[in-house]
């Protein structure tokens, strides 16, 4: 949840970056309003919302059981792999720049790690991972959260 000093309320994820991203355009974490690149950018942030972040939740459900969850873990990696195929042709999702999209899906990504599903196949999957995590802002968010990198 973000409650900036206007006193308005954000609670989902796409909304909150890009309401991060947008007071500071310097930093080119999101494309310009009203562009195709910023739609573009949304569609990815709906992509890693629906497709990807809300098929790991039966997976941290104890009651789940061991078979739905092969499930959940089969489709998020027939999801990865076409993140995989995505990434062939570009450093990060919307191409040679870093966007708010990106901390997202590499977010998502460390669940996959966490819930010791295996990505090593995914080659640009682990490229993109260890380019997100190269990069110094991100080195200090993890570290002011207690978290490797």
């Amino acid at each position: 949840m973000l409650e900036p000093d206007d006193g308005t309320r954000l609670t989902e994820g796409p909304a909150l970056v890009q309401r991060i991203a947008d007071p500071a355009p310097q930093k080119d974490l999101a494309p310009e309003a009203g562009s195709i690149d910023r739609y573009r950018l949304q569609e990815w942030l709906t992509f890693i919302g629906t497709e990807l972040h809300k098929q790991f939740s039966p997976l941290t459900n104890p009651s789940m059981p061991s078979e739905a969850k092969a499930l959940f873990r089969d489709k998020i990696m027939a999801r990865l792999a076409y993140v995989n195929q995505h990434l062939a042709e570009r450093d990060y999702l919307l191409g040679a720049t870093f966007s708010v999209a990106d901390g997202y899906l590499y977010t998502v990504l460390r669940w996959a790690r966490s819930l010791s599903m295996d990505i090593s196949h995914l080659a640009n999957v682990v490229a993109f991972m260890a380019r997100v995590s190269a990069r110094p802002a991100v080195q200090q968010a993890m570290k002011a959260e207690g978290l490797a990198a």
